[in-house]
């Protein structure tokens, strides 16, 4: 008799445990599909992030050209100028953009924030995409601060401009009239600047002072903004204090180790010569 029992017992077809278990290849089946699921949904969360770091980005370049705008309006239709302490020319940098700006957005200047101390991304000094990189700098951009917007630089190679000089610098730098600007809404005024030394001039050649300086050329901008796809691009400020992303400012015909751009473009200089 037992040893029948133990014959029907090794003759019975493979069973579920119960009658709401799964079988391997079900749990296979079922492993796959969350793991899918959890891919799109990182995907998506990733490309919500990466659109809200832009809103959150063009929404501060919109500050800024709110804060160039009043600042302009009060000093005769003039600009502050793109260079500030970061350069160490002397005492014109206080009157960069840098420093005279913030006050009019209820911030400190940037020459408040001592070394190791700098503003860091989370402010609006910072674009919230903007990341440093790991190594390859000229400088010390934890210690000395580091810029992810720009001013355009060529805005103060253009005729009619002078640095401010002497001792104490001129509170109302008069290097750009702003009112014969002869495309504002092409000339750029602020962008997004470059922090990897690795990706300057388009992408083509190393930059070590990438992010450094808080006035440069074409070679510091930065693509960090995901739009419309996986194609990444840069916010720039124009001059008509509008904001728009674009995938670059590098031009086809430009050499790859150009500073500054030929002096009748005018997405660059406020008065392009003909």
């Amino acid at each position: 008799m037992a040893g029948r029992r133990h014959e029907n017992f090794l003759a019975r077809p493979a069973m579920r445990n119960s009658p709401g278990g799964f079988t391997l290849i079900e749990l296979v089946v079922a492993v796959a599909i969350i793991a899918i699921l959890v891919s799109i949904l990182v995907l998506w969360i990733s490309g919500a992030m990466g659109l809200t770091k832009i809103a959150v980005c063009q929404n501060q370049l919109r500050q800024w050209g709110k804060a160039f705008q009043t600042y302009s309006q009060q000093n005769n239709g003039f600009y502050p100028h793109m260079d500030g302490l970061d350069r160490d020319n002397g005492p014109a940098d206080w009157y960069g953009w840098v420093d005279v700006l913030p006050p009019l957005m209820h911030e400190k200047p940037w020459r408040e924030h001592g070394i190791w101390e700098r503003p860091k991304v989370g402010t609006i000094f910072q674009c919230p995409a903007a990341r440093l990189a790991g190594g390859g700098y000229g400088y010390n951009p934890e210690r000395d601060g580091f810029f992810s917007y720009a001013m355009n630089s060529c805005l103060e190679l253009d005729e009619n401009c002078y640095r401010a000089e002497g001792d104490g610098g001129e509170a109302m730098p008069s290097f750009l009239q702003t009112y014969r600007i002869v495309a504002p809404s092409r000339a750029i005024l602020l962008f997004d600047q470059l922090l990897d030394p690795d990706r300057g001039y388009g992408g083509q050649r190393p930059y070590r002072d990438a992010g450094k300086y808080c006035g440069s050329y074409p070679k510091a901008f930065a693509v960090r903004h995901a739009q419309g796809g996986a194609t990444k691009g840069g916010s720039i400020l124009y001059c008509d204090y509008s904001v728009r992303w674009t995938e670059t400012v590098w031009k086809d015909e430009w050499a790859e180790d150009l500073d500054c751009p030929p002096r009748d473009d005018r997405d660059w200089f406020p008065y392009p010569r003909q």
